[in-house]
């Protein structure tokens, strides 16, 4: 079996020129890499004790998805603002240029609960942080942060800092 790196797609010079964009697609187009990758991740959960797992749209809810429902906890979708039907609290944060607001169910997170959150790519760690903000303004406490891919060289873990974050893969630039 071919080692989780060898399906990932890198485009040279992508969205601009010195770039080197890291494409999950080609890992989600094959099926061994599918399933491998979900191992890798959920692999990394063996000695942790969680309650829930959240992922944030749309590449979390492919990956933290199957393994919520491997390991038989519910699954929490944080979406962009307007999607969600129920009430709802929301955050904004910073993107490069200009600002992006996720949300998600008030009542999606008990206070007390322990939370996983799975996504796909870490980069600069805005999306991700806002995230744990809202868990923890509805009382839960994530216990463990989990990337497919990091861009160590966006430094997005100095963002988390607090938190015990894992990738399977990393990547020295950007």
């Amino acid at each position: 079996m071919k080692k989780i790196e060898e399906y990932v797609r890198s485009i040279p010079d992508f969205p601009e020129e010195g770039i080197i964009f890291r494409d999950v697609t080609s890992i989600l187009q094959d099926a061994d890499g599918l399933q491998l990758s979900i191992n890798l991740m959920q692999e990394k959960l063996k000695d942790i004790e969680f309650d829930v797992v959240v992922g944030t749209e749309s590449r979390g809810f492919i990956f933290g998805v199957p393994v919520a429902y491997n390991m038989h906890k519910p699954f929490v979708p944080v979406r962009k603002k307007g999607k969600l039907p129920c009430e709802t609290i929301s955050m904004k944060y910073d993107l490069e240029y200009g600002t992006a607001e996720i949300e998600m169910h008030k009542d999606s997170i008990k206070p007390g609960q322990k939370v996983v959150v799975i996504d796909d790519l870490i980069a600069t760690g805005g999306t991700i942080e806002a995230a744990i903000k809202l868990i923890e303004q509805l009382g839960g406490e994530v216990v463990k942060v989990i990337f497919l891919m990091e861009l160590a060289g966006l430094e997005g873990r100095k963002k988390l800092a607090a938190y015990d974050v894992d990738s399977v893969i990393c990547y020295d630039g950007k």
